[in-house]
């Protein structure tokens, strides 16, 4: 991912937690925050000391960045989104994540209206 596609400020991941809107399953809570006049998504990670040690959480960010690099063309780009992994992420493989992901921001709405048809169809 480019640096110019993370949430890095607090100022930025506060404003996200204040005015977006979250939604959640049992691996991931995603804010999800609309910005109008941005050219690409953004996305901020949030795993704490909880889900496991040092090594654990790394992964569990590489996959969840993984994830986004792969679903980047069907994701809208008006948006900033923080992802914060809970305890069950630790557990899972890279294509457990994926698909958690995709089942949470499609509660979203984050996908294109594209997207969202085409994956109905499939």
């Amino acid at each position: 991912m480019k640096k110019s596609q993370r949430i890095k400020k607090n100022a930025d991941f506060q404003k996200v937690f204040k005015s977006g809107k979250s939604v959640a399953n049992r691996q991931f809570v995603v804010y999800s925050y609309i910005k109008e006049d941005q050219q690409e998504f953004r996305i901020g990670l949030s795993v704490g000391k909880k889900i496991g040690n040092a090594v654990t959480r790394n992964q569990v960010k590489r996959y969840i960045r993984q994830a986004f690099l792969e679903m980047k063309d069907e994701l809208r780009n008006d948006r900033d989104f923080v992802i914060i992994a809970r305890h069950q992420a630790a557990t899972m493989n890279f294509h457990e994540t994926k698909k958690s992901l995709q089942h949470v921001l499609r509660i979203a709405r984050a996908f294109k209206k594209s997207e969202m048809k085409r994956k109905k169809t499939d």
